[in-house]
């Protein structure tokens, strides 16, 4: 399964337009991420394992994150509180999952945080 982060790619697609004003320097090295989900297992107490991969900045990572999910009846709840993640540092993550789409908030240690949403479709491998 692939997270689309469709609204992202929109608003990249609007600022590389000709009738936008010249791009800073910082700005151009702006490049693709992909976020993917390659498998999910159930472990035990509420915890699964994400065998995730995040495609950005040059770099292809692949890194497994066990995550608690609650269930708020059919949607999962999608939980990380103060963890660290493989020497990025530590993150505070809440996602909900429902019908194809996905939604919640993120903060890491150094303050950087924000929402994130989109769709859920599944790799064409």
């Amino acid at each position: 399964m692939t997270l689309s982060f469709a609204p992202l790619l929109l608003v990249l697609s609007a600022m590389a337009q000709e009738s936008q004003p010249a791009l800073t320097a910082a700005e151009k090295r702006l490049r693709e991420e992909k976020y993917g989900i390659e498998k999910v297992t159930k472990m035990n107490d509420g915890l699964w394992r994400f065998d995730t991969r995040f495609q950005c900045v040059g770099h292809d990572l692949k890194m497994p994150i066990e995550l608690e999910v609650k269930w708020a009846g059919d949607t999962p709840v999608i939980i990380l509180t103060d963890k660290p993640v493989a020497g990025l540092g530590s993150f505070t993550v809440r996602i909900v999952a429902y019908r194809g789409q996905y939604a919640g908030t993120w903060r890491g240690a150094n303050g950087h945080g924000g929402q994130m949403f989109g769709a859920i479709a599944k790799s064409a491998q």
